[in-house]
């Protein structure tokens, strides 16, 4: 089998960056009153500014499939167009419909030739997911050119009267209406965006390309529980009740679609488990740490130094599956980048943690 490669990458970014200030602007209130999580989720994620898919009315400027299909759009030119795309594979945790499938309806707002077709639904390990169906259908020899990507557009999940109906509920009740903060946390770290990559089994004649050396997933639902969910409620022992089960008044009066974190299960678990990990997958391949671009990575041995580290997310917001797109888009479309340089992507997937290590050589 052949080798594999990133030819092209390209992002959309909806609308005009949002500052932390604005923020309720966009999303709205709950109950009419600010959020009281705010200031301390946003002090710890360090994200000054993202974008979403709307305007201050709620209003959508774009779905998510047109956010996809905009993202696949930055890759065409003459030399590649929407005639060439053979494989068209997308991953999402929001998709807008339950069917068709995400990747189906990007395929019709493209417009683009009769083609296959893969739509991953996951969480923040689905775009990569479905990068790596991309690699192994070109390494293989199935096809020569493959379009992979992400989207989400959260920003209307997010919206303040999607709560309302539950903090209503709570008044009645004489609780506290405030929305639980495992919903709340939400709110604050997610926003809007789409990404994608062209794979090829040959590199680009002018300008530097990067080989897929190895995508590897690792699950480690066997012995986690859920951490990050939607459409369901989660009992005190980790099970879930999805919404199918709940009748029609229940899923707003409990905000079922929302999404929602466990955040003392994630601090405990994301960067061990991921750590874990990444020891296994440096010993299978063989890596160095200083043939790839502090406290956790100590304790297994593995310590990079700091300036190898990039990360665009207080730029441009944690997109979900997107975001590890958009750091390598912007690597590779700003001249950051030099022949012969390695790249280890490390995506880490809090649902019930799952974790993707891909690793590039700049060619």
């Amino acid at each position: 089998m052949g080798d594999v490669f990133v030819t092209r990458l390209a992002k959309f970014l909806p609308n005009d960056p949002v500052s932390n200030d604005d923020i309720e602007l966009y999303l709205g209130l709950v109950d009419d009153k600010p959020s009281r999580a705010k200031t301390k989720i946003l002090s710890n994620n360090k994200i000054k500014s993202r974008y979403y898919a709307i305007d201050k009315e709620g209003n959508s400027t774009h779905s998510n499939a047109q956010l996809a299909a905009k993202a696949v759009e930055g890759l065409l030119d003459e030399q590649f167009t929407k005639n060439d795309i053979e494989l068209l594979t997308f991953g999402t945790m929001s998709p807008e419909q339950l069917l068709p499938s995400h990747t189906a309806m990007i395929h019709g707002e493209l417009g683009s030739p009769a083609a296959e077709i893969v739509s991953v639904s996951s969480s923040c390990a689905s775009g990569f997911q479905a990068m790596k169906y991309a690699y192994l259908s070109v390494k293989n020899g199935d096809i020569k050119r493959a379009v992979a990507g992400a989207s989400e557009k959260v920003s209307t999940w997010l919206r303040g009267e999607k709560f309302d109906m539950e903090a209503d509920r709570l008044k009645e009740l004489e609780a506290n209406p405030m929305i639980a903060f495992e919903k709340d946390f939400m709110r604050w770290m997610l926003s809007d965006g789409a990404a994608a990559a062209l794979l090829e089994d040959k590199p680009n004649e002018n300008g530097i390309s990067l080989r897929v050396d190895f995508i590897e997933i690792k699950s480690y639902a066997n012995e986690l529980p859920t951490c990050m969910y939607s459409g369901a409620i989660r009992s005190p022992n980790g099970n879930l009740t999805g919404w199918p089960e709940f009748r029609p008044e229940e899923w707003g009066n409990q905000s079922i679609f929302s999404f929602k974190q466990d955040t003392r299960l994630l601090g405990v678990k994301i960067v061990p488990m991921g750590g874990q990990f990444m020891k296994e997958v440096f010993e299978k391949h063989n890596l160095t740490i200083e043939g790839i671009i502090q406290e956790e990575q100590g304790k297994i041995g593995l310590l990079f130094p700091q300036e190898k580290w990039f990360t665009n997310l207080t730029r441009v917001g944690n997109v979900g599956s997107v975001s590890p797109y958009l750091m390598l888009e912007e690597l590779f479309n700003t001249g950051q980048l030099k022949k012969d340089q390695k790249i280890l992507v490390m995506i880490p997937e809090s649902a019930r943690f799952t974790y993707i290590y891909a690793h590039f050589t700049v060619v």
